[in-house]
């Protein structure tokens, strides 16, 4: 009888030997970017969300670019679980990011969050391409007709700055060689009007052109590592929320980014608009089969001190978010009150702690450990 006993024990040993490896196999065929989708989707499935603050690594309140550093951990002791970088300037082929972050650092940085089992998403505030101003130059209401028209010199500067970006984000690597995969949100908050990008400069396809446009850049240029995220700014039907959508081929995360402005008095408006816009989100995501994000968020300043416990997680609760992200922390000389994470000592650190300490939140350490 024992012989048997063990027979059937060796048996399950390499069967599961087995299965483990073939497991393995399967995940060393997946492309980076596939991997990260699946990691977002565990995420949700765990019934928790990812935290992430903009530029975390790179600068805080009273600090820039010091390596190691970061307000969130000096607050809670561990990294964001998501940082979130922006490439704008990189089409003038600049050193620095539109807010002086070089992306040599930029490239390190997003290596360390990736090594430390953190998560990294990037935008992108490009420069008006027919004016030469700002994300923000809306002067040229035809931009947009221009760049996604064949032939024009705006079509063919934007498919070379499309180019650059997509060779930037190609070449991420860890220690190790490995292509770092990264969640990428192009043509964010389409839906306002201060982007030259805009609903209001633009017809829906017009805009769909731009997404086409810079997936055809990146597949040509065999870039295998971006989660793609459609991020419009709040709204208030499913029908504009899916207005100017490219296309389920085009995108792998349903954003939208909800801002709170106002201290106590904004909150109730913060609220509405979370369950309004996060909720048209949250269904239209599901119905797609597209995974859900709160892409952008914050209160500037924080005037709110137990805002993160009593409003931004309440708020969020109903709904199966894969992260959420705030804005960035500028360093006081420059932007005294552009934060959106305590920095140690200010009024609402210890109510960030508590936020740190719910079991749905997640921050790098969870994410090494666990996801």
């Amino acid at each position: 009888m024992k012989f048997y006993y063990y027979l059937l024990v060796i048996f399950l040993l390499v069967s599961c030997g087995n299965k483990k490896e073939a497991s393995t196999e399967a995940e060393t065929t997946l492309t980076p970017a596939q991997q990260l989708s699946m990691r977002l989707q565990n995420i949700v499935d765990s019934g928790k969300y990812v935290y992430g603050h903009a530029d975390d690594t790179a600068y805080g309140h009273t600090w820039e670019y010091q390596p190691g550093r970061s307000d969130v951990k000096e607050v809670a002791g561990d990294y964001p679980g998501l940082i979130n970088w922006d490439l704008g300037m990189m089409e003038l082929d600049s050193a620095n990011n539109l807010d002086g972050v070089p992306f040599t650092y930029m490239a390190n940085e997003i290596k360390n969050q990736h090594e430390r089992g953190g998560i990294n998403s990037i935008s992108w505030h490009m420069r008006n391409p027919v004016t030469g101003g700002n994300s923000w130059d809306v002067s040229d209401t035809l931009t947009v007709k221009q760049v996604v028209t064949p032939g024009t010199e705006a079509n063919k500067k934007m498919t070379e700055w499309i180019g650059k970006t997509a060779d930037f984000i190609g070449s991420l690597k860890d220690s190790q060689g490995n292509i770092i995969p990264v969640v990428y949100r192009p043509w964010h908050e389409h839906t306002g009007h201060w982007f030259w990008w805009g609903s209001p400069y633009s017809t829906p396809e017009e805009y769909k052109q731009l997404w086409k446009m810079t997936r055809k850049v990146f597949d040509e240029k065999g870039v295998n590592n971006v989660v793609w995220a459609y991020s419009p700014d709040k709204i208030p039907s499913e029908e504009l929320y899916i207005e100017r959508y490219p296309g389920d081929e085009m995108v792998d995360i349903m954003g939208i980014d909800i801002y709170q402005f106002g201290a106590e008095d904004g909150i109730e408006a913060f609220r509405e608009n979370v369950k309004s816009g996060l909720g048209i989100a949250a269904k239209v995501a599901k119905d797609h089969n597209k995974i859900l994000a709160l892409t952008e968020t914050g209160l500037e300043s924080l005037p709110v001190n137990d805002w993160y416990t009593e409003v931004l997680a309440p708020a969020i609760a109903p709904y199966p978010i894969a992260f959420v992200c705030v804005w960035r922390n500028a360093w006081k000389e420059r932007k005294p009150e552009h934060f959106y994470a305590p920095y140690p000592g200010h009024p609402s650190s210890e109510n960030f702690i508590e936020f740190y300490k719910n079991p749905k939140t997640l921050f790098a350490g969870d994410l090494k450990n666990n996801y």
